[in-house]
């Protein structure tokens, strides 16, 4: 299994990333050894997952999300999708 997340750092900069372990993956970041975007903003919780079964799958929708407009993004996070089967919860 293989999630999209988005992680909101504490400056409110959205972090949109995909991992098969997202406890471990929001811990890394925190940590400072995730990423360097994530080290420049502050540590981040995750706001926003969805779960696909293999990494093509993932990284196609972490590719089309990285696109959409903050206002779209902040709206999924917000609202979810109800047509997408994926969509877990808000956390």
């Amino acid at each position: 299994m293989y999630y999209v997340y988005f992680a909101r750092c504490q400056d409110n900069a959205l972090y949109i990333g995909k991992t098969s372990d997202l406890n471990n993956r929001i811990k890394k970041h925190n940590s400072g050894k995730g990423s360097k975007f994530i080290k420049q903003h502050g540590m981040a919780k995750i706001v926003y997952s969805e779960n696909y079964n293999n990494h093509l799958e993932a990284s196609r929708r972490e590719l089309q999300l990285k696109k959409w407009s903050r206002i779209k993004k902040e709206n999924l996070i917000k609202f979810g999708h109800p047509k997408n089967e994926n969509y877990t919860k808000k956390i």
